[in-house]
């Protein structure tokens, strides 16, 4: 696991010492070794650089960039099953000189170029420089959880792990993209491939990126899409088959990501998803698994004690942290530091004091990101199909019929929690008509229209991954459709980036066994009647995790990882809630109309029914800029 920088100058002005503080600027995701290398090049300057974070093979022998032939390569990451590509290369007649998984991928690169990637069962983010060919190739992992940003302005690509080694060029330019703003207000996250800032992308997940160096041009391409999974024909299993094969690649899943020279834990919520990733992974140990918990003093958002039960169940060696409001303060102030782009996911408080406590005990940490999405968990996949299962021509009318009046004006439910933008979530998704259209807009918190109204500025509007339509066409079940696009929008840019950022913010390696791309393939095709089965979200997983767990010790209400801060704004956040949401503060950016923004403050702070998340974003595009760009 590591960070990973870099530079493509064709004006050739950018130096080691550019490089070096570009990649140090990463050290929390690489404190134990650190390289810097610039290339020569006819029609550039070629920089590499890397913080390295030892977890396979701690010797010198991992060290980056690392070199083998006309090839140099930067690497973060894990392939879990390098061994077995290992033995594979060296009947080739390759040897190896170190245990790392960096040179098992380098010398793969050399005997099958980017086909190695379908031998690869892993996490990953790395850049090669191939001489022979001229061209440096940029890649990303199939389901995005290691992050890779580049900058590109025509004279110079700049890539990185990390927004904050790009901020260190100084070529780059920080300059804000409004439109990216809209998105973030909207779904509390960026949205691949967009940023904060103009010209600069995430790479999309399985995607790779050329630069052609003699031609200075780019070329993004997919070596794989969840798409076409989803787009296979459903399985013809058996109920009991599909269970019994899905359990068989958890397993595998699972315990290769406890491949590592140091100590493993598992997060553990409470929850289904990681309480399999706990229960399968101690039952095939000799030992004590470690895992850990966060609490709180709210009972309504506290999952400690459910956790500690399975956790005693299990026999794992568990470890709880109950917070309060003073924890979660010190963590706002970090937040723009780890997460260095707008993100407002309040579960980012507790992923990162849970990681914060792991991080004295274990330098690896498996969380269960995906479960949800693989296995249908959300309940506003329900609500998407729920809403939308009249017909097209009722749902028009019932938007039309909307659309004629205003939600404040309507009696007793004016007065309900956040009614009027729930009125326009229902009258947009009747208008659209269709299940994709529904999860998009269940999954704002502010509305287009609501944006427009908090905002100074008109943005224009960006199609992101939940516009899907005609690429949707061949997937023939309804549930499917949805799992697919949140894999491609909520999954890898709410939850990845959380828990990458989080692990990496205390020099932890965060691994998600849930997203091993055997198991997506196979639950892609698995039809909806077996995700959901007797009005049971989960069914498969559920039925899996009993063999382990009693159920009940598992069946309660489901409760988000998040943490209580609609009653700490309102107490002991209040104070900066109200400074950084200030008049004066808010015309800094030039963003944001100030009077409509004081007049939702002043609601929620009264007791008025307001989502807190609204105020939340808003504060941390706040905390961010006053971190980024100016001080407020």
């Amino acid at each position: 696991m590591c960070g990973i920088a870099g530079f493509i100058d064709f004006s050739k002005k950018s130096g080691t010492d550019i490089l070096q503080r570009m990649t140090d600027a990463m050290q929390h995701r690489g404190p134990n070794d650190s390289g810097y290398e610039v290339f020569e090049h006819a029609a550039a300057g070629i920089g590499f650089g890397q913080r390295r974070l030892s977890i396979l093979d701690l010797s010198s022998g991992g060290h980056q960039p690392m070199h083998f032939k006309h090839y140099s390569i930067i690497f973060n990451g894990e392939i879990y099953n390098f061994k077995e590509i290992k033995k594979e290369l060296e009947k080739l007649g390759y040897s190896f000189h170190s245990g790392s998984d960096t040179e098992v991928l380098l010398k793969g690169y050399d005997a099958w170029k980017e086909r190695v990637l379908d031998r690869c069962i892993g996490m990953f983010a790395f850049v090669i420089f191939d001489r022979q060919q001229d061209e440096v190739v940029l890649c990303r992992d199939r389901a995005g959880v290691k992050p890779l940003y580049y900058y590109w302005d025509g004279a110079r690509l700049l890539f990185a792990s990390e927004l904050k080694a790009l901020c260190e060029h100084p070529q780059f330019k920080k300059e804000i993209d409004v439109n990216s703003v809209s998105l973030f207000l909207q779904y509390s996250y960026i949205p691949t491939p967009y940023t904060i800032y103009q010209e600069t992308r995430k790479l999309k997940p399985g995607h790779l990126l050329t630069i052609r160096l003699n031609r200075q041009e780019l070329q993004e391409r997919a070596y794989w899409n969840v798409l076409d999974a989803y787009n296979q024909p459903l399985t013809g299993l058996s109920q009991h088959e599909v269970i019994q094969h899905t359990e068989a690649l958890m397993k595998s899943a699972y315990n290769y990501r406890m491949v590592a020279d140091v100590p493993v834990g598992v997060f553990l919520s409470g929850g289904y998803d990681s309480a399999s990733v706990a229960a399968i992974i101690q039952a095939g140990s000799g030992s004590r698994i470690k895992t850990f918990t966060i609490g709180y003093k709210e009972r309504a958002f506290d999952e400690s004690q459910e956790a500690k039960k399975i956790a005693r169940h299990l026999g794992t060696d568990h470890t709880e942290w109950i917070v309060g409001p003073k924890d979660a303060l010190e963590i706002l102030e970090q937040l723009p530091e780890i997460y260095d782009e707008p993100f407002a996911d309040n579960s980012t408080v507790p992923t990162t004091l849970v990681s914060k406590l792991a991080s004295k005990q274990v330098k690896v940490a498996l969380s269960a990101d995906g479960g949800d999405e693989l296995f249908a968990g959300y309940n506003k996949f329900n609500q998407s199909l729920r809403y939308t299962r009249f017909s097209k021509r009722l749902q028009g009318v019932l938007s039309h019929t909307m659309g004629l009046m205003n939600p404040e004006l309507i009696p007793y439910f004016n007065k309900k929690y956040n009614f009027a933008s729930r009125y326009e979530k229902m009258k947009l998704i009747w208008g659209a008509g269709q299940p994709q259209y529904a999860l998009k807009y269940i999954s704002q918190y502010l509305t287009e229209s609501e944006v427009h109204h908090y905002m100074q500025v008109k943005p224009e509007k960006y199609r992101t991954n939940f516009d899907l339509n005609g690429e949707l066409t061949n997937i023939n079940d309804p549930l499917n459709k949805l799992l697919a696009i949140d894999y491609k929008t909520f999954l890898v840019d709410n939850n990845l980036v959380k828990v990458d950022r989080a692990t990496m913010s205390v020099s932890i390696e965060g691994r998600e066994p849930m997203l091993d791309h055997r198991l997506v393939e196979f639950l892609a095709q698995v039809p909806q009647s077996l995700k959901v089965k007797d009005n049971v979200n989960k069914y498969i997983l559920k039925t899996i995790v009993h063999k382990y767990i009693p159920q009940s010790l598992m069946d309660r209400p489901k409760r988000p990882f998040i943490a209580p801060l609609q009653e700490w704004f309102r107490d002991e956040l209040k104070e900066q809630m109200q400074y950084y949401l200030a008049p004066e503060r808010l015309a800094k950016s030039g963003l944001f109309n100030a009077p409509h923004v004081q007049q939702l403050m002043e609601k929620y702070i009264s007791g008025g029914k307001v989502s807190h998340q609204k105020l939340w974003n808003i504060l941390v595009f706040q905390l961010w800029y006053n971190r980024w760009m100016e001080k407020l």
